[in-house]
């Protein structure tokens, strides 16, 4: 399958996109890529996922590992390899284990979960799963993360959903050297 939407080359860009790229590395300290230099063709999209995934990837309530969980829970419903290619190497270095990671690769629920990592991992398998969360997924969530970290769990789940359907649509490549696991 090919890129159905590569980035733009610079010489080609509006002058709206130049600004929305030089916003983006002030904002970022880096060159836009990915989802963003899809994104780019709407630069007000952009800037705004890009400010929205500052909090979602950097700055929610929950520790790093458990937040990758979700982005790698997220990317591995949607079939996500981009995001998987990004995530997957930053989800171990938070913390999160390579049996864990691997499960989630093979579409299967890990074994020995901490009691967050349980708690995670049903909350945002139900969500993205059923569109919904039971009450005694949502009891315990709730419990142990509070309001903030249902809403941040929701917020991290939808912002790489939508990210995970925009690469999608357009066919988001993986660099061709990646040496990070492919998801079937």
């Amino acid at each position: 399958m090919s890129d159905r939407m590569p980035p733009i080359p610079k010489e080609q860009w509006t002058d709206a996109q130049v600004k929305a790229a030089a916003d983006f590395a002030r904002m970022r300290g880096q060159e836009v890529f990915g989802p963003f230099a899809l994104m780019l063709r709407s630069p007000e999209v952009m800037l705004r996922a890009a400010a929205m995934g500052d909090y979602m990837r950097y700055r929610t309530s929950l520790p790093a590992a458990l937040n990758e969980f979700i982005i790698l829970l997220t990317a591995r419903h949607w079939s996500q390899q981009f995001e998987w290619y990004v995530h997957q190497p930053t989800a171990l270095k938070a913390g999160l284990s390579e049996r864990i990671v691997g499960a989630v690769a093979d579409e299967q629920r890990p074994d020995a979960m901490s009691d967050d990592e349980a708690i995670i991992y049903d909350f945002t398998t139900e969500l993205l799963r059923l569109q919904n969360v039971s009450d005694g997924t949502f009891a315990r969530a709730r419990e142990r993360f509070g309001d903030t970290g249902i809403i941040d769990m929701i917020g991290v789940a939808g912002y790489y959903a939508f990210l995970s359907m925009m690469m999608n649509v357009a066919r988001t490549a993986v660099p061709p050297d990646s040496k990070v696991q492919r998801l079937v």
